[in-house]
């Protein structure tokens, strides 16, 4: 018997009797041919949301049950919370990984998305029961669909990211890819800004409004939908342009195809005026600062549920045709 096999029928002794049907599914896929031999190679990076208890005790679960199967480490914050040895660092999340698992929401998934930017390992986002539109798979759906996801059977959505940088007096003094988008807002307190913008060069117009969302398909369902954006199917390629509170009614939301650049520039003197990135990570922007968007060169690959469709997340998540 092979040393894979082997590690694998001992750990079945332990487990509990509603356990064995999963464990044994397993074992027989480790038989046959060359591709499930090598499930004792795979490596899972696990991160936890912060500050909710269930998504360490499903990690500790995952690890109870699969731990003997592959290689499964933990976020470093939540790995020291259950005493767990097998640590990664937010910055190392995904490096050398075969599969990250998120447990939490989309905010959790989004700082996972930048932390591992350049890796494109797929990240499954594990819902624990927030609105959840990345986050797409259920706890139920993680635990049956364990061994699949060890043979590397498993359907992956590229979802498209913006580079986003910042040119100050004509140098660069920032540079981001997001998943969802990047925002210019002004202060609780300021007054209204002024954004010259341009496409491919051509003067688009000025806004005045409360800020502007640049937006990829993925985050059409975000801050975009909010402000009176469109939805867009995740696999479009397009860039959405949306303005905030405008002060003129006929600023209307604006799709573009996906290979424009896009300069934002600030013509707001005395305002205070902040560039986030997804949601997270805040930037002050100063008067005549360029913001600079286009398509990034990377993507994020996102495992999609394989009980349900896109339209189905929809009409759940944004409760259409309920009364």
């Amino acid at each position: 018997m092979s040393p894979i096999i082997r590690s694998a029928s001992i750990s079945l002794l332990s487990y509990r009797g509603e356990d064995f049907l999963n464990l044994n599914e397993i074992l027989l896929k480790l038989w046959i041919g060359d591709k499930y031999l090598s499930v004792a190679e795979k490596k899972i990076h696990i991160v936890c949301k912060r500050g909710k208890e269930e998504s360490l005790k499903i990690a500790e679960e995952l690890i109870r049950k699969f731990g003997n199967l592959c290689e499964i480490k933990i976020d470093e914050g939540s790995a020291e919370l259950i005493n767990y040895e097998k640590r990664v660092e937010p910055e190392e999340v995904g490096k050398g990984a075969d599969l990250i698992i998120v447990l939490g929401g989309d905010g959790t998934l989004l700082s996972v998305s930048r932390n591992s930017v350049g890796r494109e390992i797929p990240i499954l986002g594990v819902n624990l029961g927030g609105l959840g539109f990345l986050t797409e798979i259920s706890v139920d759906e993680l635990q049956k669909m364990f061994s699949d996801l060890l043979s590397g059977k498993m359907s992956v959505s590229n979802r498209m990211m913006l580079n986003v940088k910042v040119e100050r007096q004509k140098e660069s003094v920032l540079e981001f890819h997001v998943l969802n988008d990047a925002v210019i807002t002004k202060d609780a307190l300021a007054r209204i800004i002024e954004i010259e913008t341009y496409v491919d060069d051509e003067y688009l117009t000025t806004y005045r409004a409360d800020g502007v969302i640049f937006s990829t398909p993925t985050g059409s369902t975000g801050y975009c939908l909010s402000a009176g954006g469109p939805i867009l199917y995740p696999s479009m390629k397009n860039i959405v342009i949306v303005p905030i509170c405008p002060h003129t009614l006929t600023m209307r939301p604006l799709i573009l195809p996906d290979d424009v650049v896009i300069r934002a520039i600030l013509k707001s003197k005395d305002e205070k005026v902040i560039l986030t990135m997804d949601g997270q990570v805040g930037f002050p922007l100063e008067y005549e600062d360029e913001v600079i968007v286009r398509k990034s060169p990377i993507v994020t690959k996102l495992v999609k549920s394989p009980n349900k469709g896109y339209f189905e997340i929809l009409r759940t998540k944004l409760k259409w045709g309920e009364r």
